[in-house]
């Protein structure tokens, strides 16, 4: 998740929305995707984190299907990310903050149902940077 936070902090140093993601092999930990929100930047509402990292990591892999890698992401997956890692067969994903508006689970189940999610990884932490975001925005 450290590796999460690091990419959510390029997207805040960038004024993204700071919400960072890697893909990592579940057995190591070696990260093979990464990505920070840049939907300002690529001018793209799909440039999610999450999106980022999933392309990265079959790009590594050469197979769109991400079979034996977790998903670590600082903020809870919104409904198009929670199904791209549902459609890659993501085995677990992890994330640090709830998101209570945009968060995927307002929605009903959208992983794999194999899926194994765990929540609240510091959960402290990335919802911080989130409130330091909004909160300069709102200045």
């Amino acid at each position: 998740m450290r590796h999460a936070l690091r990419e959510a902090e390029l997207a805040y140093q960038l004024g993204e929305i700071p919400i960072g993601a890697v893909v990592a092999f579940t057995a190591t930990g070696q990260v093979i995707g990464r990505g920070h929100n840049q939907t300002e930047q690529l001018r793209d509402v799909t440039a999610h984190a999450e999106m980022l990292a999933l392309t990265a990591a079959a790009n590594h892999l050469g197979n769109k299907y991400l079979h034996d890698c977790t998903l670590y992401v600082t903020v809870e997956p919104c409904v198009m990310c929670a199904g791209a890692a549902a459609w890659a067969q993501v085995p677990r994903v992890v994330f640090g903050a709830p998101e209570e508006k945009f968060g995927y689970r307002r929605h009903g189940q959208l992983l794999h149902p194999r899926c194994e999610l765990v929540t609240g990884v510091l959960a402290d932490e990335c919802a911080a940077l989130m409130q330091r975001f909004f909160a300069e925005r709102r200045k």
